[in-house]
């Protein structure tokens, strides 16, 4: 996996600055956007999720360069995905929901490498998470 580790770590500190909730405008794209997925996050308080969320952006953020920990830890989230009844379409539907609430944010700072690197960074993601989970 070879990702533009530098441009992904400062456009997201650049982010996140900017809008400390990145996650909720994420959750409010995704749950405008795909009203049909609201259901699967009856588990956990909107606030907990947001929280969760953030806490795993980071972590990612963090091991960018760890191949064996992002194998491992997106695997079993992806895992757990499964268990929650989620499918491979919604993958496609949170990746768009994240890039646009990046792309919002960033604003005229969101260049066409932005674009390509979160879209790399995302499908390598939802792909070790779907490999577990369709394990």
């Amino acid at each position: 996996m070879s990702l533009n580790v530098e441009l992904l770590r400062n456009s997201f500190a650049m982010v996140v600055e900017r809008e400390p909730q990145l996650t909720r405008r994420f959750y409010d794209i995704l749950f405008t956007r795909y009203p049909q997925v609201r259901p699967l996050f009856g588990r956990n308080q909107r606030q907990e999720q947001e929280r969760m969320l953030t806490e795993m952006l980071v972590k990612i953020m963090d091991h960018l360069e760890d191949e064996p920990w992002l194998a491992q830890q997106l695997g079993a989230l992806g895992a757990r995905h499964r268990d929650y009844g989620v499918t491979a379409e919604m993958y496609d539907f949170v990746g768009a929901s994240l890039l646009e609430a990046l792309r919002e944010v960033a604003g005229n700072d969101w260049t066409p490498a932005c674009e390509a690197a979160w879209s790399e960074a995302y499908g390598a993601i939802a792909r070790l998470m779907q490999a577990s989970a369709q394990a």
